[in-house]
């Protein structure tokens, strides 16, 4: 549905705000590929050299976190389900506290390059070789292969697509000039570049985020009258105590399975673990992750109050119903423009904003194909290249999947429901890889045999629920939409006819060949499949063990989260030195997880084991 021609379009000023962000963004490349003697080895190239501070870490964490799915997509579930979703602060809260006290003390005293690696050193070589599988099913994508770009296709494709449909930016001059601009900063700057880019365009995305907000403010005649209409509109459901599984959003399901799906993300990710063990100390590394949820916590206040603004400015007369947008995520670009289109440049700072999150998750995938094609295809058969030659590798590399990506935004826009629906199913994975990892760190007596018995126990069920519910999506009573009206609509009754709600009328044609399954089992809330798999995966896991004599082996003590971790919180002693790994041949960054569990796209290390990791010295 085109905006009526009454809205405003996007005009000079909206593009050069655009274009800005894009130049920006581009010289920050250019100054990292010659700051302090340019990129003269591939680990200064892939991974930043292992100096970073805390600070700028924190910020790229956050920002990878958030691609446009966030900037489009929250407000508008805010804006249909309501404020519930807040109840995700307690969550990242919980997700980071887990991060930083059980799984980054082990992995950085290990001084770990990926995070596989540490399942063959506790277990054996083909639990990681499970591990790397399973990951690579998650991202539905072999690293080697280009099928992980498809990910990035999406992320750079579906927002281009919202934000053309209401405000006629141009599809594939932003598409392209995207992924160029991505491309160019990745190829010449490496990690540090990804790093300090995300800084910047996490100040982008709150200035956009601002100037909604603000603007709404004005135009609603202050905050109070949003939190009334929104009160009285049912929007500030935050307290919704509902014990039951099946529910979608209740109170519980955020903060238990919100924090296991989470923790599968932050707590062993690839990329984030890769990017707190880039810090120069452990000290640096905690410091990053509680730094970044402050940002988290900044970007879900942001994006709640626009879903409240938009709440509040449309409950007489709902866009989406009234067939002014064709989905909810064109929602908050339709608002920018009514609220924006007097303020010139306006419309294209919040533009600039949407796209600051595709760039920071595409970034860090580009130098994550990078690295894995790097250190895992290159460099274990290619003894003899020095390390100047492989940085210009790693370069040539970026810039090959830099152009497989804008490639896969064009197959992107011819496949885009069916890669959506393969992607959630594979984004349940996480849950049985968390549970394997707590198994190891957590049970001195965990072996492999129990641990590989309950990762796969655990991974089936996963995929079992997972497929169901793709297959017989829940009913509405289970995800509880909230109403939406037209009733202050000027439009021809004719139109207000067949608006009738477009969800129910798709849901009630399949009722009766539902089997009892699809509404007990299969519509247990998305946020509890990562919960489901884990504990299944511990709870088979320590039963095997015990049941094959896990009693009886002898585990070394530095793989498992011990007292005397926790304990050097608090003096800043020997343990704060930074660890240095002797082998420092495969280092590898990963890619992004995105910010929706159901989504999440991690890529992985596959290693060699021509380099077995025992040059450590702890």
């Amino acid at each position: 549905a085109s905006p009526s021609s009454t809205m405003g379009r996007f005009t000079v000023w909206d593009y050069v705000v655009f274009a800005a962000m894009l130049v920006i963004s581009a010289v920050i490349g250019i100054y990292y590929a010659f700051a302090g003697g340019g990129q003269k080895t591939s680990k200064d190239f892939l991974m930043g050299g292992r100096s970073m501070s805390a600070l700028p870490v924190a910020l790229s964490l956050t920002a990878s976190f958030m691609s446009a799915v966030t900037v489009l997509g929250t407000p508008a579930e805010i804006y249909r389900y309501g404020a519930i979703f807040c109840i995700f602060a307690i969550t990242y809260g919980l997700v980071v506290l887990c991060s930083a006290e059980i799984f980054l003390p082990v992995f950085y005293k290990l001084g770990i390059t990926s995070t596989y690696e540490y399942l063959e050193l506790r277990f054996n070589k083909y639990l990681r070789l499970c591990g790397t599988v399973l990951f690579i099913i998650q991202t539905a994508s072999k690293p080697q292969s280009h099928s992980a770009t498809l990910y990035t296709g999406i992320v750079i494709y579906a927002p281009a697509l919202a934000l053309n449909q209401v405000t006629g930016f141009d599809l594939w001059g932003a598409v392209v000039a995207t992924g160029v601009v991505c491309t160019f900063y990745c190829t010449l700057g490496g990690l540090k570049a990804v790093v300090w880019t995300d800084v910047f365009q996490v100040g982008i995305m709150i200035a956009g985020f601002s100037s909604v907000i603000i603007r709404a403010v004005v135009v609603q005649e202050g905050i109070g009258r949003i939190v009334n209409d929104s009160y009285y509109g049912g929007r500030l459901n935050f307290w919704d105590f509902d014990p039951n599984p099946l529910q979608r959003h209740t109170f519980w399901t955020i903060l238990i399975g919100g924090t296991f799906t989470w923790t599968s993300i932050y707590g062993i990710n690839q990329s984030q673990v890769q990017r707190y063990i880039a810090c120069k100390s452990r000290f640096h590394a905690k410091m990053s992750l509680y730094i970044n949820l402050l940002g988290l916590w900044a970007i879900l206040a942001c994006a709640a109050l626009c879903g409240l603004a938009l709440y509040s400015i449309y409950k007489d007369c709902d866009p989406w119903m009234a067939k002014q947008v064709s989905a909810l995520d064109q929602l908050m670009p339709y608002l920018v423009l009514d609220i924006l289109h007097d303020f010139p440049g306006m419309p294209g700072l919040f533009v600039a904003s949407a796209y600051s999150g595709t760039l920071s998750t595409v970034s860090s995938s580009i130098n994550a194909l990078a690295a894995v094609t790097v250190e895992d295809l290159i460099r274990p058969y290619f003894r003899s290249l020095s390390e100047k030659k492989l940085s210009w590798i790693s370069m040539g590399m970026s810039l090959f999947y830099g152009g497989v990506c804008i490639g896969m935004a064009a197959l992107a826009s011819l496949l885009g429901a069916l890669l959506q629906a393969a992607l959630s199913i594979f984004g349940m994975v996480g849950g049985p890889l968390l549970g394997l990892f707590a198994l190891g760190i957590l049970c001195s007596f965990a072996n492999g045999i129990g641990a590989f018995v309950g990762l796969v126990t655990g991974f089936v069920i996963s995929l079992w629920v997972g497929i169901g519910s793709q297959i017989y999506p829940p009913l509405p009573e289970r995800t509880k939409p909230l109403p939406l009206s037209t009733a202050g609509c000027n439009i021809s009754s004719e139109n207000l006819m067949t608006t009738e709600n477009p969800l129910t009328t798709v849901f009630n044609t399949p009722t009766a060949e539902r089997p009892a399954l699809a509404d007990n089992w299969y519509s247990l809330s998305y946020l509890y499949f990562s919960t489901l798999g884990t504990l299944i995966t511990v709870v088979v896991g320590i039963i095997i063990s015990l049941l094959t004599g896990g009693l009886k082996q002898n585990t070394d003590r530095k793989f498992l989260l011990t007292k005397e971790d926790f304990l050097s919180n608090f003096s800043r002693s020997k343990s704060e030195t930074k660890v240095e790994v002797l082998d420092s041949k495969r280092f590898t960054v990963a890619a992004e997880g995105t910010d929706n569990p159901a989504f999440s796209h991690i890529e992985m290390d596959v290693a060699s084991d021509k380099n077995k990791v025992n040059g450590l010295h702890i």
